[in-house]
């Protein structure tokens, strides 16, 4: 059976944001979960499909794949949705937990199963624009991006504290980095955690702090990076360097670089897609017998003939000769629009040859009011 629109699963628009979709998806998650529906095939369903199009549309990555490519975009990294209920809650055990709620185990009975714990000193990523011309986006191009980040603390490697000094075990939390309070619902027992806020997760205390970083374990610096950009992007596509953003305090993980791609406006062409639109003036004469120009094209210039009787407006198809298809084989084309030019001053010569050929039979348009009257006439009644 097909699968449906993931936006239509979660009843949110394509343009949601990352909250809305976040609270989509808890209000169906908690309508269909399998303690609240119990032997109900058909709730099971709706709840593995929500989680479907949560996991989806809450990565970045995975969402625009799937907004280009549909179903296939997103199957085409290795995503073929949950095969049971127990993926979905090892997926999320900690999605409830962001609402003040423990995961699902504990959210609905009285399982005191512990949630998983999320990394706080994790670092936060970083957004980037990168501007690219037109002949860059057909080529694809490796581009050295200078950015400050931070990064972990050459003296303390990171750590936070003086070399050689020791951590004491926080007396907060007794070491595990989190605070758990349980109370009970309608829906049973509800077991909240949160993390510590002496200790900030890390579950011991820092006496003597890095002079050099004063304790945070990182440091700003001046970073050049490459970025490798394929052909075939557009202004919005964006790519995600992952572990390359600003370093996480006191050993935590790295955040991303996300690069947004600005396509730069092009001094001759148009994009349209994969297509590119060059406008070309011509002559009149140019126009009536014909002609073989010159044309700029990306990768340089070719010649294009013109059939003799070409009207202002005709689009002219140059195969191939446009942007390349993103991620994967062939390119759009280049089109050409022909722009009869009209001239605003003239010689006096050149007025006498327009004059002799203003009533000339072939150079005047045909319209013949009599007969365009008499076609009329039958279609109505007087």
């Amino acid at each position: 059976m097909a699968k449906r629109d993931y936006y239509e699963v979660l009843g949110v628009s394509r343009d949601a944001t990352d909250e809305e979709i976040k609270k989509a998806y808890r209000r169906l998650a908690m309508q269909y979960h399998p303690d609240r529906n119990p032997n109900n095939k058909g709730a099971e369903e709706k709840f593995k499909e929500a989680a479907e199009a949560y996991e989806v549309l809450h990565d970045p990555e995975k969402r625009s794949k799937y907004d280009r490519f549909g179903h296939e975009g997103v199957r085409s990294m290795g995503f073929e949705g949950f095969s049971n209920v127990e993926d979905i809650f090892s997926a999320f055990s900690d999605f409830f937990g962001d609402f003040g709620f423990g995961g699902f185990g504990d959210f609905f009975g009285t399982s005191t199963r512990t949630t998983r714990r999320t990394d706080s000193n994790r670092g936060s990523d970083l957004e980037v624009k990168l501007d690219l011309k037109l002949e860059e986006i057909t080529t694809g191009i490796t581009k050295k991006i200078r950015i400050k980040r931070y990064v972990r603390c050459d003296i303390c490697s990171g750590a936070g504290e003086e070399p050689g000094s020791k951590r004491t075990v926080c007396s907060t939390c007794g070491g595990t980095g989190e605070i758990r309070r349980v109370s009970r619902s309608i829906f049973g027992q509800i077991i909240n955690v949160t993390i510590c806020n002496a200790c900030w997760g890390e579950g011991k205390i820092i006496k003597n702090k890095c002079k050099h970083c004063g304790g945070e374990g990182i440091v700003k610096k001046d970073t050049m990076i490459n970025v490798k950009i394929p052909p075939g992007v557009t202004t919005g596509n964006y790519l995600t360097l992952r572990g390359q953003g600003n370093a996480g305090r006191r050993g935590g993980e790295y955040g991303n670089i996300i690069v947004v791609i600005n396509e730069l406006e092009h001094k001759y062409f148009k994009r349209d897609g994969y297509d590119i639109l060059y406008d070309l003036k011509i002559s009149y004469p140019q126009a009536v017998l014909g002609d073989e120009v010159e044309i700029p094209t990306l990768s340089g210039k070719a010649i294009l003939k013109i059939p003799p009787g070409g009207q202002s407006g005709k689009i002219l198809r140059m195969g191939k000769k446009g942007i390349p298809y993103l991620n994967g084989n062939g390119k759009g084309d280049q089109l050409v629009r022909i722009n009869v030019w009209i001239p605003t001053h003239i010689s006096q010569k050149e007025r006498e040859i327009l004059q002799s050929l203003k009533h000339s039979e072939n150079i005047n348009p045909k319209f013949d009011n009599n007969g365009f009257f008499k076609k009329v006439k039958k279609h109505f009644k007087y």
